[in-house]
This record gives C-alpha cells, structure tokens and sequence, in this order.
C-alpha cells in the first residue's frame, strides 16, 4: 500500500471507500486542503522537483574557482591554493563537486539553510567539506556570542562551534538562518498537494462519474446488496474502467459526478504549477510547463541573460560571499584571493555562443588563450592580441603599413 493509502486508512479512509460510498450514494469525491502538510509530500509535487532539480543542478553545473591578485591587479586562477581543488573538484572523500553543490543549492532553496562540515587539519588547513541535512540541525547563539550546531545522524549527536561548521543562509531570516521556503510558503505547497490527490482521487476510478441504477421496480434487500456487490467488483477501479454494463428488468444507469474538466480541476493544477514556480523564481517554460506562457518567443540568449541578471546572480553571490566569510584566512584576504563561480561554463552548452562571445572579446583575449577555453593546444604565433585593420591610423593605412595607433 501507497504512503498516501496509509494515511487514509489510518483515519478511517481505505482506498477504493470513497469510490463504493459514491455508487451507492451518488456523492462527488472531494479533498480537504489542510496545512498539516510533510515537507517530503511537497517535495513530492513534481512542479516543486523539477523547480529545486532545476536550480540545484544548473548552480552545480558552474565550475567554482579560487582567484588570486596578480600582477597588475588582474585576477588569475590560484590553482595552488588549498581550497582550489577542494571546491572545484572534490569537497570530501564521497562527493565530487557537483555532487556536493547540488545538495547545497537543494537545501538552501527548500529549507532556506545549507550546512556543511568543516574538517581541518592541525595546521588549520581546510582538508574536507562534508554536507549536513539541514532538516536536523538547530542553531543556537551562545553566552559568548558564537554560534553553535548541533544535529543527529546515523553517526550520534553532534555539537560544534561555527568554526567547524560551513553555513549558507537563503534570503531572509537572521544570523541562525535563513527562511524556509516550504514553511514560508506552506500554503501555496498545500494547496497544490491538495488538488494533486483530489485528481489521482478521481482517477483511481478511471475518470468515470459515479452516479445511481434506478428502475420503476421494488427491489428487495437482497437485490440491493447483489447490485451493489456486483459494481463494486466489475465497474469500481481504473482496472474496469470502460468496462461495459449489462442492464435488465429496467435498470437504468445515471452519472452523477462532474467531470475532471467541468471541476476545473486541470486549470487549478495548471495554476499551482505557475505558483510554485513564483516562490522559487523559475520561469515555467524552463521546467516544461508551456501552457499559455508568452516568453517562447524570446531567443535562449534573452531568456538567459534574463535568467543570470535577476534571479541566478543574487544566489551565486549568497554563495560565494559565505565561503568568502567563513573559509578564507586574513592573510588570503590581505592577498587579494576571492571565490567565484565561473558563469562562462553557461557556454559550454551553446557552441554559436561561444563563437559570439570569442569574436567579440578577440581583441582582449589571444589566440592561445581561446584555445585553452576550448581545450585545444596552443599555436605557435597565438600569442599575441591581433587588431582589425580599420582600427589603424589613416595615414598608416594610405601608406599601406599596420603601425599600431598612438
């Protein structure tokens, strides 16, 4: 039996009930909106997965790089630096990173908060991240102002201090942590679950309305029982549904229920796919929901440029500004070193973008250096910036020389 088929047995409802009560009473199958709603159940809304699966895994898809200043200022990749490989390959013994980011973007955008184990070594030195379900850990300020986690896994009871402990709070809340969009938002996730079960309700009876057999005809005890004994087991179910019925002695068949349609049951589900998708600032059309939607006329390039401006930005920064706070020395501060998510791995998957952007950025970038992006070796020559003709002085260009400009 279903989780759901548990629940409703437990207060009285065994699945298939509803369905039996309807033939013999010709009642329409409800469902009760309530707030007393699981996390896990929200979760298991599918507009809630793909929106989460969406953010998570396009946030774990950028690569994550240590800079450092250097000369003249300019930030280059400190590929020496301890906490390089630590975010950009592998946090800890189990995860890659992708791996890794993936849990923590999920567990900031559901429950506001993402936690992550700190391991150092006796020298300080940060030698493994290792993520905390953020459904078992409390915050609690203590005397001395610190923060302190505690949380329960397989492993025991923990308590650490805020040095141990990696923590990257989501939009709003305080210090001890940011708001929890499930909670935050309770009702929108109830409401959805809500007209999800009262459609699968309607569909575990095929979709067909219930109704009453009726005859001009007295029908003793007996018959009555046989009657509805007899639906129950040939014409109640998916399993039956469509399933011919054979009438006499002047029984007739009337349908009682509306349809899923005259409910307006699929305009409500279609509007907590759109609902859902607000408290989690996804566009609908990028997690498959199309219906009326009026931004499929707009180029990928404009849909991800809008994408990165105003909803992916502000997360990466949350991010980064907390691995900045909570994992870097002063003297890697003092040194100019900064953690950020590289965007241009957006490109990867858009080869006639990369072309745009290489041509554009040609007169800053190398040849060689294009061809590193690219994975390709170097060339001999490719190191020097070329300029395009136009931009020489008039006179050279009468004079058919390439002099640079003064």
């Amino acid at each position: 039996m279903s989780v759901w088929g548990n629940i409703l047995a437990a207060i009285g409802f065994a699945p298939g009930a509803q369905d039996g009560d309807n033939v013999r009473t010709g009642q329409i199958t409800t469902e009760r909106a309530t707030d007393s709603e699981t996390s896990g159940s929200f979760l298991g809304l599918s507009a809630t997965w793909a929106c989460v699966n969406f953010w998570a895994g396009n946030i774990a898809g950028l690569p994550v790089t240590v800079y450092r200043r250097g000369p003249g200022g300019v930030a280059v990749e400190a590929t020496d630096h301890p906490l390089y490989s630590l975010l950009h390959d592998s946090p800890n013994y189990d995860q890659s990173a992708f791996d890794f980011w993936e849990f923590i973007v999920a567990s900031i955008e559901l429950q506001g908060n993402g936690y992550a184990e700190i391991l150092r070594r006796e020298d300080r030195k940060i030698i493994s991240l290792t993520p905390i379900r953020p459904d078992l850990v409390r915050v609690t300020r203590r005397s001395n102002g610190d923060l302190q986690y505690s949380w329960t896994d397989s492993e025991g009871d923990h308590t650490e201090t805020q040095e141990r402990v990696l923590h990257i709070r989501g939009f709003g809340g305080n210090p001890l942590g940011g708001l929890s969009p499930l909670a935050v938002c309770r009702r929108t996730f109830a409401a959805a679950s809500a007209a999800d079960r009262a459609a699968r309700a309607m569909f575990a009876n095929g979709a067909r309305p219930s109704g009453t057999l009726s005859t001009d005809k007295l029908l003793k005890a007996e018959q009555r029982s046989e009657l509805e004994e007899l639906l129950r087991e040939k014409f109640v179910g998916a399993a039956n549904s469509g399933r011919p019925m054979l009438l006499d002695n002047g029984l007739t068949w009337q349908a009682l229920s509306l349809s899923p349609e005259d409910a307006q049951m699929l305009e409500s589900r279609q509007f907590s796919v759109e609902d859902i998708c607000r408290v989690f600032e996804v566009d609908p059309h990028l997690v498959g929901h199309t219906a009326g939607n009026t931004k499929l006329g707009s180029s990928i390039g404009d849909q991800t440029l809008s994408l990165l401006k105003f909803k992916m930005r502000k997360r990466l920064k949350r991010i980064e500004g907390s691995l900045e706070k909570q994992l870097l020395t002063a003297a890697d501060r003092a040194a100019g070193v900064s953690i950020e998510f590289n965007l241009e791995g957006f490109l990867r998957a858009d080869s006639e973008g990369r072309g745009r952007f290489y041509d554009l950025m040609k007169q800053f970038m190398t040849v060689n250096e294009v061809r590193a992006l690219e994975g390709l070796g170097p060339v001999p020559g490719g190191d020097v910036i070329l300029a395009q003709m136009q931009d020489i002085p008039l006179a050279a260009a009468v004079a058919n020389t390439k002099e640079p400009a003064q």
